[in-house]
């Protein structure tokens, strides 16, 4: 996908399209997450939008929950949600740092065979 060690630095240009979009990718993978969260929260904990959107940030960046769940249906999508969301904002930040990283490994890698 990207360069390997054998190829040169990919130019500025073609670098901050590339960031541009991992961050469309990262940054779209969180709001569905977070659509997930807001609708089973708002449906099945009975919760308002403003609410449910509270609970869905809070479990998606790991903080934990806000509000109380009512039901046993409302606690068991807590639970599977805060195991999803664990799993899915991590993936997302790793899409969007890789870039960097790889960027920043390939010039030291580069800067290295040149000494």
């Amino acid at each position: 996908m990207y360069e390997t060690k054998n190829t040169p630095l990919a130019h500025k240009s073609v670098y901050y399209k590339r960031l541009l979009k991992s961050f469309l990718i990262s940054f779209s993978f969180v709001l569905i997450s977070l659509g997930i969260g807001i609708v089973g929260y708002y449906f099945i904990a009975e919760l308002s939008l403003v609410d449910s959107l509270l609970n869905a940030s809070m479990i998606l960046t790991g903080m934990g929950p806000v509000n109380v769940m009512p039901n046993n249906a409302s606690k068991i999508f807590a639970s599977v949600y805060s195991i999803y969301s664990g799993v899915a904002f991590l993936s997302s930040i790793a899409v969007f740092i890789s870039l960097a990283l790889h960027r920043i490994m390939h010039k030291l890698h580069i800067e290295d065979e040149e000494q």
